[in-house]
Parts: C-alpha cells; structure tokens; sequence
C-alpha cells in the first residue's frame, strides 16, 4: 500500500472510530458510514428478494459478475436477538461477493416480536429457500456456507448442529458445505438471572436453555466448521468457541478454530471491510476455508 493510500485508510478509520464514540447507540448511522468506505467493483445488487410473504422478511443477494456455481455464503448478521438490519452488513456481502462468493443476507424476526423458535424458523427458511434457488443466483446448491456473527452464530450453529430446524424443508446439516461462526454464542448456560430479555427469548428452565445451546446438540454429523473468535471479546466469551470446539473434536468432525489475539467483538466482523481490514486476518481465514471446503470435482474459481 502507497503512503498516501495508507494515510487515506487510515484517515478513514479514525473518522468511523469517532462517529463510534460520539453516536453511541446510533449503530444505523455507523454502519452507514462503514458501507459508504466499502465500494466493490465486479459485483451485482439486485432488488431484494421476498422469501417469507407472510412475516414480510426479505434478503438481499450479492452475486460477482459472471458467477457460474459460485460457492455461495448465507450471513447470519449479531445484534442479541433483539436489534440488527441487513442493509447495515452490505460490507459483507459486497467483500465476499468482490472475490467470487455469491452471499446472501436475510432477515430473521427478533425478541420481543418473537421467542427463539420464531427466528430459527425463519433462518432455516432463508437457507431453504436459498438451497432451492441455489442455481438462479449463479450459485450452487451443494456448495452453500451458512455463516454468523455474535447472535448470527448462535443461529447459523444451531442450523447445523440440531437437524430439527432444516428438516421441514428435506434439507439435513450435512447438505451444507460447512459453518463459519464469528464469535458465535453456542455454549451459554445457565442465563444469568439479571439477562431479562435472553430468559425471555430462551426461556427460564435447564430444558428450554439447553435446545438453544448448538454444543448439546453435536452427534458427529456436523458439516465441517471454521470457528472465528477474538481473544479480546468481552460481549461473547471465547469458551464460547472453544466449548464448541472441543465437542466437534470429541466427534471427530472437522473443526477449525482460530483465536485472534487483541481482537474484539465487533473488530472481528468489522475486519472484513476495506477500513478495517488490517485488524484480524477474518477476510484471509474465510476464503480460505471456503476454497478448501468446496464440494469435490468443482473446478469453478475464485479471485
């Protein structure tokens, strides 16, 4: 990188570390700022795409131009359960879509509109309606990552650890090319007393916590894993992953962790933008997965 484009970036990520500090809770505006740094050439946005009429949930798709059975990556986006956009993670999809992976971002209902039960079937429909539609967006149905960060973890984990989600719609974990938790929350009972909303969505007994926690729920017929988290996340705790971890290799399933020391919650999944990219090689540990993880006998590139 030139001097003077060093400065630029630089420059850049101080102007969104103070709109950070001075805005406080004002995450839309944030996130606006961040996606207008993150322009990426060689990629199509088409409108967005209803995939749950009745509830109104919509996705957006970000496909490379001339994509042909691209692998594809269905994002999971944070924010507790409680809060979050899709518009807000066009970072995302553009960055993945700029080196030839077709993403697709939806939305899920959140807590209070709906309890646990009402935001995974709304996950396991996006996935199914984007397994059907695999082939329209110039993706392939066997090579599709579901991917998550934060609460977007806990989703995406439980998609593919417990089979009783994606099951409605013929689908089974194993369909999926593989999982890509970002400081995903998978192992995180008992809920502390004081964490009203968490007992409202999940509820107040062992029973009802432990069908949220996706570690429970690993039996050895997990799609291969890549588990991301920052050692300085002090909003999920690591043991979160490697608690998950340790159980996929009990099972000798296929499981990649990778903790990134000084890296914090939102670093992690902000890493994947240009202004933040030099924080957390996430970008570089993706790809790699997904190159490395790709069904076998595809000869499709990526750049």
């Amino acid at each position: 990188m030139s001097r003077l484009h060093h400065r630029h970036a630089l420059s850049i990520r101080i102007a969104l570390i103070t709109v950070a500090l001075l805005l406080g809770g004002c995450r839309a505006t944030l996130f606006a700022g961040l996606n207008a740094t993150d322009h990426q050439a060689g990629i199509t946005v088409p409108p967005s795409v209803v995939f749950d009429a009745q509830h109104q949930l919509q996705l957006d798709i970000y496909r490379p131009q001339h994509a042909d059975h691209a692998p594809i990556v269905v994002f999971f986006y944070g924010g507790s359960w409680t809060h979050g956009e899709r518009a807000w993670y066009r970072f995302v999809g553009t960055t993945l879509a700029a080196h030839g992976v077709v993403t697709v971002i939806p939305d899920y209902r959140k807590y209070p509109q709906v309890k646990m039960d009402g935001f995974m079937q709304d996950a396991a429909k996006a996935v199914a309606w984007v397994h059907q539609h695999a082939t329209d967006i110039d993706g392939a149905p066997n090579d599709i990552f579901v991917m998550g960060h934060s609460a977007g973890g806990q989703i995406g984990a439980l998609l593919v650890t417990d089979p009783s989600w994606l099951a409605p719609y013929g689908l089974r974990p194993t369909d999926m090319a593989g999982f890509i938790g970002l400081a995903g929350c998978y192992d995180f009972m008992p809920i502390p007393a004081n964490e009203k909303e968490m007992l409202g969505m999940f509820g107040h007994d062992q029973a009802s916590q432990a069908r949220a926690q996706p570690v429970r729920f690993v039996s050895g017929h997990e799609p291969p894993m890549l588990l991301l988290q920052g050692e300085a996340d002090h909003e999920v705790d690591p043991s979160n992953a490697v608690s998950l971890t340790h159980a996929l290799q009990a099972k000798h399933d296929d499981v990649t962790l990778r903790l990134y020391p000084g890296v914090s919650h939102n670093a992690l999944v902000f890493a994947l933008s240009r202004p933040f990219h030099n924080d957390a090689p996430t970008l570089t540990d993706v790809l790699a997965f997904i190159r490395s993880h790709r069904p076998s006998g595809d000869v499709t590139t990526m750049p």
